[in-house]
């Protein structure tokens, strides 16, 4: 539901306006000369029917303009005077949500409408006529509510665009903040971390070349510097995506399974369900799911296949990773940094992800990333 300023919902906005605007239009009409009888009960629910109208002015502006003018012209007809403020809150209305040109017309019409209809149907002098057709539509009033709803549209309009310049700076200056990182971890790490990974693969060939045997500690430290280097440079290519470029999503799942094809990974995807676009965000983090599974599936499996599953659902979008390693029910993996960012992309998305070993043996990963109906 939209909501107005101090958090009070738009609907009972619109029905206490056209509520009061009722009210006083029927006070006004019956407090003035009015017409007893059949003519007197038409004339009042005329102009409580143009106030009442007014509750739907944010959904149909130009509808609620011309039903107040009729009531208008109906109550001048029936024999009411009363200064029709139902059309001015219509015309304020019609001119904010931007439809200057047809209030305009519409306006012209009803004026033309109210004169004629006072000069045809009230007896008097034209001028008294003239008179009871001002009183009803006041000229005056109805360019104050043209202007007012101008001026009011004008500055919503500059609201959305200061908010715009503010988002668009505050994602600029986060672009520039992870580049100043990325280069921080760059000049810091990258050089320190190359010198441990050399230094200890040279030391591992050196010392199987002379048949020596290779302590646990030294290879210890040769993997620890080849999962760092990896690490640190998917960490910089993270931190370097400013979105300059078009982020990866679900058309990009194809290219990537058949990358892990060339790494020997038997890898097959399968897409099912009615392919419908999603929001970019779901498609991101559909893309980064199927990447850090077939990744861990690569590095920690010891896996020959994996399976990839693309469903498309009306509300929906499930992933699913399977993977044949040496992953049991009893000798669970210890959840590493990829499964903890995979699970907060989907909470932040408001799914489910589901990670745990087969009972046939290898691992799962499940997500479910709800579409909110996207099609």
């Amino acid at each position: 539901m939209d909501k107005g300023r101090f958090a009070v919902p738009a609907g009972v906005t619109a029905w206490a306006t056209a509520l009061g605007v009722a009210a006083l239009m029927l006070g006004t009409g019956l407090s003035g000369p009015h017409p007893s009888g059949g003519r007197g009960l038409l004339g009042s629910v005329l102009l409580v029917a143009g106030g009442l109208s007014l509750a739907a002015h944010r959904r149909a502006p130009l509808g609620v303009l011309a039903v107040t003018g009729v009531c208008a012209v109906g109550y001048l007809a029936a024999g009411f005077e009363a200064l029709a403020v139902s059309c001015l809150v219509a015309v304020y209305g019609a001119v904010r949500a931007g439809h200057r040109k047809a209030t305009v017309a519409v306006s012209v019409g009803l004026v033309a409408a109210l004169h004629l209809t006072a000069l045809v149907l009230h007896e008097g002098t034209p001028g008294e006529a003239m008179a009871q057709a001002r009183n009803t539509l006041e000229l005056a009033w109805l360019i104050a509510a043209f202007a007012a709803g101008e001026a009011v549209r004008q500055a919503e309009r500059r609201a959305d665009e200061a908010e715009r310049t503010r988002e668009e700076t505050a994602r600029r200056r986060a672009d520039e903040e992870r580049l100043r990182i990325a280069r921080e971890l760059h000049d810091s790490l990258t050089h320190q971390i190359s010198v441990v990974k050399v230094q200890s693969e040279v030391a591992v060939h050196v010392a199987r070349r002379r048949g020596e045997p290779v302590s646990e500690a030294l290879l210890a430290i040769q993997e620890a510097g080849r999962e760092a280097s990896r690490e640190l440079r998917a960490t910089l290519e993270a931190l370097r995506d400013d979105d300059t470029a078009p982020p990866h999503g679900l058309d990009h799942i194809p290219g990537l399974v058949e990358r892990f094809r060339g790494t020997g990974l038997r890898t097959t995807l399968t897409i099912t369900g009615h392919p419908h676009s999603v929001p970019a965000a779901v498609s991101r983090t559909a893309y980064r799911i199927v990447q850090e599974s077939l990744t861990n599936v690569t590095r920690h499996a010891a896996a020959t296949t994996a399976s990839v599953l693309i469903d498309y659902r009306p509300e929906a979008l499930a992933v699913r990773v399977d993977d044949n390693g040496e992953a049991t029910v009893r000798s669970a993996p210890t959840p590493g940094h990829g499964l903890l960012g995979m699970r907060e992309r989907v909470a932040a998305l408001g799914g489910r992800l589901c990670t745990e070993p087969r009972s046939a043996g290898g691992f799962t990963v499940q997500a479910e990333l709800p579409t909110n109906g996207a099609s």
